[in-house]
């Protein structure tokens, strides 16, 4: 069966709105899912654990008589690391200390506390603290997603979170042992078997069993996503992450086989991805295109990848590569491939994107598991001005202000100036009174 890919070209009159159409995605979540969710909200505030245990049995068919009974303890988790196999190991560690490293550089750029005397004696600075305690939540239904517990732990870790409290469904008791492993090497301290929006509640509210935390992170369905939402303030969020994304630039010069699978390692996560090439050479979209007719058939999840391609993908023809960095800044697109032989000529050019992965051997699924970034990127367009998951996410700043006795003549009179022309006479007056008085006065 044909793949009915979309085929666009920028010098197209028609252009504009038919781009419009591909990138359009509505992110309204349905009425009835927001209204279930805030009931269940609600329901886990007002009853803790036991409408914990109630939306477990029905949702994940997993009954237990407490929530103690659905917390693994660190023997458990570390089990979990003996079961699987040495190369599954091997693997998992590897990507852990990759993962680690990256972030505590991360911590050392951008997550220091610093300070400065001005002439006056005055000091200035920022103070930066790590979060009490952070939940994050891990998938578990339809898939198991060890990835995810090393990108949300590990960075909350190398931050020093005092307590990181892990959530993950188990329907039916089946417990998936790389996310436990996973669990093991990345610092969790607590982990309980429970998922969705009872949950989310569990954490943002505390029960008798679950504590309450400062932040929630981590991917989710539905209504893992509305309830983050619905619970924000309460708690911190990463992100209300939309459909995954990948925006590939090509110069033509990538083996098109590899471009053609890189479209559907995004395409193959469901059925609203998008997968989108752009390139200003017309033959070598035809040759990815005659590749994923050729490779589609050989995918396990083809009937998702192909509803995804055709429901959201696209080829592009652009003008030049220069046109192809300047539509990729309007999509800034969640994961961007530069599949070029020179990517550095053309990475200063591109603004807005979760990730950049740089030439042809830098396939988007390497930062997903093991590159070392953070793999919790901003969708649907938020990359203009949100950042990935890292090790800022699980700090707080607080400024630092100490005023001497001479820089308050300073700044007491500029204050209180201000102040005055604000109405707010107690402001200033704060500021006068520690004016030093001329002497003899």
């Amino acid at each position: 069966m044909t793949l009915a890919l979309r085929r666009l070209n920028t010098s197209d009159p028609d252009f504009e709105p038919a781009f419009k159409r591909v990138l359009h995605w509505s992110e309204e979540t349905d009425a009835a899912i927001e209204e279930r969710v805030r009931g269940i909200l609600a329901d886990v505030r007002a009853r803790g654990d036991a409408a914990v245990l109630e939306y477990t049995k029905r949702f994940d068919e997993l009954a237990a008589s407490s929530v103690s009974e659905l917390e693994l303890d660190t023997d458990s988790l570390r089990a979990a690391l003996d079961l699987i196999s040495p190369a599954q190991r091997q693997a998992l560690e590897r990507a852990a200390e990759r993962v680690r490293r990256y972030h505590e550089r991360q911590l050392q750029a951008s997550g220091q506390s610093w300070t400065y005397r001005d002439d006056d004696g005055t000091l200035l600075g920022q103070k930066v603290t790590p979060l009490d305690r952070v939940g994050i939540y891990v998938p578990g239904g339809k898939a198991a997603y060890p990835s995810s517990v090393l990108m949300n732990a590990l960075p909350a870790q190398v931050a020093g979170v005092s307590e990181i409290v892990m959530v993950v469904p188990t329907p039916r008791g089946e417990r998936n042992p790389l996310v436990l492993a996973a669990a093991y090497l990345a610092g969790a301290h607590r982990v309980f078997t429970i998922g969705g929006a009872q949950a989310v509640a569990a954490l943002a509210y505390g029960t008798a069993t679950v504590p309450r935390v400062d932040k929630i992170t981590g991917p989710g369905n539905a209504y893992v996503a509305s309830a983050k939402r619905q619970v924000f303030g309460q708690v911190g969020i990463d992100m209300i992450a939309g459909p995954s994304e990948i925006l590939v630039l090509a110069d033509g010069t990538t083996p098109p086989d590899w471009v053609a699978m890189d479209l559907f390692s995004q395409a193959e996560h469901d059925e609203l991805a998008q997968s989108i090439l752009l390139s200003p050479d017309a033959a070598y979209l035809e040759r990815v295109r005659q590749e994923m007719e050729r490779l589609l058939p050989g995918m396990p999840r083809r009937d998702v990848i192909r509803a995804s391609l055709e429901g959201r993908g696209a080829l592009i023809q652009t003008r030049s590569m220069e046109e192809a960095c300047d539509i990729s800044n309007r999509i800034a697109p969640e994961h961007l491939e530069v599949s070029s032989s020179e990517p550095h000529r053309w990475e200063p050019l591109l603004r807005h994107a979760g990730a950049l992965f740089l030439g042809a051997y830098t396939s988007e699924s390497l930062g997903d598991y093991c590159a070392g970034p953070n793999h919790v990127l901003p969708t649907s367009g938020t990359a203009r001005f949100s950042s990935p998951l890292g090790v800022y996410d699980f700090q707080k700043r607080s400024s630092l202000i100490e005023v001497s006795a001479h820089g308050a003549q300073t700044l007491g009179p500029i204050a209180a100036e201000l102040a005055y022309g604000e109405g707010l006479q107690a402001h200033a007056q704060a500021a006068e009174f520690r004016l030093s008085k001329p002497k003899g006065a």
